[in-house]
């Protein structure tokens, strides 16, 4: 299976639809890690396919704010990050992924992009698409999971707008 992983959205349509070509022609999953909520909804129906996604610190929809979930013998926990001090430490995230059974913890929050292994887990952020604090680009991550293996890559874009 192959996923797009997202955070971070902020309600720009115009980076959205700029990888929406991708979702449609290459992915079978959006995870989106929240901020905001509504923008995986927008995806979801633009590009046809469905979604995981959990609410982030911005949104006031009535949805999880964490989720745990399983594909091709992968445990998942999905959350946005902002109640795990994602900020300051990764540990407090390891250990709460560690506790639900999860191999990878993927997050958002920071608008900056993360790959480690802390604790056992893979600590995942695929950046902000629409206001990344780490670069010039915009970033998401695509990631293709088959019988409990997983492989990803981070692809990086241009921000057409804040809105």
């Amino acid at each position: 299976m192959k996923v797009i992983i997202l955070s971070d959205t902020h309600g720009s349509k115009k980076n959205m639809d700029n990888i929406i070509p991708t979702i449609k022609e290459s992915i079978d999953l959006i995870i989106h890690a929240g901020d905001h909520f509504k923008d995986s909804v927008y995806l979801s129906e633009k590009s046809g396919k469905p979604v995981i996604a959990v609410a982030g610190n911005c949104d006031y929809e009535n949805v999880e704010d964490e989720v745990e979930f399983e594909i091709e013998n992968v445990r998942f926990f999905l959350t946005h990050g902002h109640r795990h001090r994602v900020k300051y430490d990764l540990g407090i995230l390891a250990e709460h992924a560690k506790e639900k059974g999860a191999d990878i913890a993927v997050f958002g929050h920071t608008h900056i992009k993360a790959n480690e292994v802390v604790s056992g887990v893979q600590i995942l952020n695929p950046g902000s698409l629409s206001q990344p604090r780490d670069g010039l680009y915009g970033s998401y991550v695509i990631m293709e999971i088959e019988n409990g293996s997983y492989s990803f890559e981070y692809f990086n874009v241009k921000v057409l707008s804040l809105i």
